[in-house]
């Protein structure tokens, strides 16, 4: 699940109020990976009393006595320093996340990258004969966002999701292309067909972070409301979308108040199930700050075609056919094996993993499930991937296969689970191996940025807590690392599961938790 929004935009907290909670694979491949670290110790060390007494006494007071908690503290040398209930299964949320990053960055160097291509042809005259094939194999990058906690640096930033589109319409034009004969085409058969998981909750699936999975992406595969108030009472608020590719059907059913009276817009926007018929009601104050609201698309390939479509149009490529999107393997495959048009290449694999872990992006991790499964495994598919984790964390994590169960990349799904002690065993895993860099930069950092912003601020421990957050419905999560004086460094991972406090009220006793763990 997400807790920081999707780069700016607002986060699944919000919508959670809206509803009342926001096969077989080589083992060669594995062997690479082991040896990276010793067996972890599993039997528990209760050596520091201090801290199992005041945790304990924290814990046990009513409200959190009623709740379920899991608690793992390994120390610099591997040993469990402090738990409750480490090896009992949690709903982890977006801790799970880790996984995929941890796979991806151990089996890939950080600046492999994949690429999305263009089909089509003969050319004659300047006219295209046939469809033009736009071919994606698994790029979440085509979109608007940051890759580095230091936005400042040259090439971190990209700030139009249209670029490589028009690098590819470039490539055309610098070919003599002036005209296509035949339709434009989203061809997102790299992956599955299977767009949507089986496990995710229908309401998640109008929002960015339940966004379907495709061998296509653009922009998130979502749509971007931006709203806030008129200019005077009484008038609508002024709601704009991107990108505008001419295929949503809005309503603007809002009024601006005086200043300081009720904003309810973020909580009304609706939709047709499946469609992009959508419309807002409420009210916003006039002193009321802007927000967005992003809509996930409901074909994310033909989503991808029209945008295209878009950039063919601007460059005065005139096409004379339809826009339309396929995930048959097959129909294409004849013209994918002859030379493409134009390709353009996807930002590196450590771009991917920055705000899987960063800023909790949802779509980024299923994508590079799929692409563990396409890579590793029989097929690009939630089911491959998965497999890939599970044999990736039993035979080079060496962690026990009874301690988690996996559902999909995210952690969106509820039916995920893992013990504190599996995902402190992984963090140990991660931070000695070779190809850590990627991983352990992507985790927010405490008081800096990231899902972490706001977290242990003016505390002990602002700056020196490096982790992954997570939250769902009932759920609340972290864990990573914490960094002590002269290099020392103890891993964690705190989960709570079967609450019903309010947000803030879970995350300030999960924050005090990791306080009392880091003082030794």
């Amino acid at each position: 699940m997400i807790e920081d929004g999707k780069d700016g935009k607002d986060g699944k907290d919000r919508k959670e109020r809206k509803r009342g909670k926001v096969r077989s694979w080589s083992r060669a491949v594995l062997i690479l990976c082991v040896a990276v670290l010793p067996v972890f110790a599993v039997p528990p060390v209760f050596a520091q009393k201090d801290i199992a007494q005041r945790i304990d006494t924290r814990l046990n007071r009513v409200p959190f006595s009623r709740q379920l908690w899991g608690i793992a503290l390994v120390d610099e040398n591997g040993r469990l320093a402090y738990g409750q209930n480490p090896m009992r299964m949690f709903i982890p949320a977006s801790n799970m996340k880790r996984v995929v990053c941890a796979v991806a960055a151990a089996l890939r160097p950080p600046d492999w990258r994949v690429t999305t291509s263009i089909y089509g042809g003969p050319v004659v005259g300047g006219v295209l004969q046939g469809d033009l094939v736009l071919y994606g194999r698994g790029d979440p990058t085509m979109g608007r966002r940051c890759y580095a906690a230091d936005s400042t640096r040259p090439g971190v930033c990209d700030v139009d999701a249209f670029t490589r589109i028009r690098q590819l319409v470039n490539t055309l034009r610098a070919k003599g292309v002036r005209s296509i004969a035949g339709d434009v085409v989203g061809d997102g058969s790299y992956f599955e067909p299977t767009l949507i998981h089986p496990n995710w909750e229908a309401f998640d699936l109008n929002w960015w972070y339940a966004a379907p999975v495709s061998g296509l992406g653009f922009h998130d595969n979502s749509i971007d409301f931006d709203w806030q108030p008129g200019p005077t009472v009484g008038a609508p608020a002024v709601i704009t979308l991107s990108p505008d590719l001419g295929d949503v059907g809005f309503e603007n059913r809002t009024l601006t108040v005086a200043p300081g009276g009720e904003t309810d817009i973020g909580d009304r926007f609706f939709r047709h199930p499946g469609t992009l018929q959508i419309w807002a009601e409420g009210t916003v104050a006039l002193d009321n700050p802007p927000h967005t609201e992003s809509f996930a698309i409901p074909d994310p390939n033909l989503f991808a075609a029209k945008a295209l479509r878009h950039a063919l149009a601007e460059a005065g490529i005139s096409v004379l056919g339809t826009t339309r999107s396929t995930t048959d393997s097959l129909l294409y495959a004849r013209i994918r094996a002859s030379a493409a048009l134009a390709e353009v290449q996807s930002r590196p694999l450590r771009d991917w993993i920055f705000p899987i872990l960063n800023s909790s992006q949802n779509w980024f991790a299923e994508m590079l499930l799929k692409q563990l499964g396409k890579r590793f495994g029989k097929a690009g598919s939630w089911e491959e991937g998965l497999e890939v984790e599970r044999r990736f964390l039993i035979d080079s994590v060496r962690v026990d296969s009874t301690q988690f169960s996996l559902s999909d990349g995210s952690g969106l799904s509820s039916s995920n689970l893992a013990s504190p002690l599996v995902l402190t065993q992984l963090l140990r895993f991660m931070r000695l191996h070779p190809r850590s860099a990627s991983f352990v930069a992507g985790l927010p950092v405490a008081g800096l940025g990231g899902s972490l912003r706001t977290r242990f601020v003016g505390t002990p421990l602002a700056g020196r807590v490096r982790a992954k957050t997570g939250s769902i419905s009932r759920v609340h999560s972290l864990s990573g690392y914490i960094e002590l004086e002269r290099g020392r460094v103890l891993t964690f991972s705190v989960q709570a599961n079967h609450h019903a406090e309010p947000s803030r009220t879970m995350l300030a006793a999960i924050d005090s938790v990791v306080l009392e763990l880091g003082k030794r």
